[in-house]
């Protein structure tokens, strides 16, 4: 039988472990960011929205501008995102204006929720009836490659 003598120095175990650990916090601290209330969220469509879609219908957009927080880009063009229709004259019974918000962005290949503001796309002429009950004529159809601003509601973190 071979016997083998390992000696381990603890000092320099505990200092490797303690390297360790401490590049990993700081990898993680890197890749953490907080996008604050209130940030402006430029996006582009990336398929076409109608008035006569259902409501909770998603969508999906790209961010179009980089997204700095203290002078550090947290989101980069061409970021996706996805939002939903929040409201929609689909329902003839409780027909309102297409309104629509950001719901979740992609961020390092999953997929964070956020809340934002609604935006209700224009473009439609009205009549005058219609204008005093909030309807708009005819049905709305937002192209693919239409900008919006939103911004967040609250804070994100990721």
């Amino acid at each position: 039988m071979i016997r083998f003598k390992t000696t381990i120095n603890l000092g320099k175990f505990f200092i490797a472990v303690i390297a360790v650990t401490s590049a990993c916090v700081a990898a993680s601290s890197l890749s953490a960011a907080t996008i604050p209330a209130g940030t402006t969220l430029t996006v582009q469509t990336l398929s076409g929205i109608s008035s006569q879609d259902v409501v909770g219908r998603s969508f999906e957009v790209k961010i179009v501008e980089d997204v700095s927080v203290n002078k550090n880009v947290v989101l980069r063009a061409g970021t996706k995102a996805f939002g939903k229709i929040r409201s929609s004259r689909a329902n003839r019974r409780r027909s309102e204006p297409l309104s629509v918000d950001l719901t979740w962005v992609s961020v390092n290949g999953r997929n964070v929720a956020i809340k934002t503001n609604s935006v209700q796309p224009e473009g439609f002429q009205t009549t005058a009836r219609q204008q005093r009950n909030g309807h708009p004529a005819g049905t709305l159809v937002v192209n693919s490659g239409t900008k919006f601003e939103f911004q967040l509601a609250q804070a994100v973190s990721f």
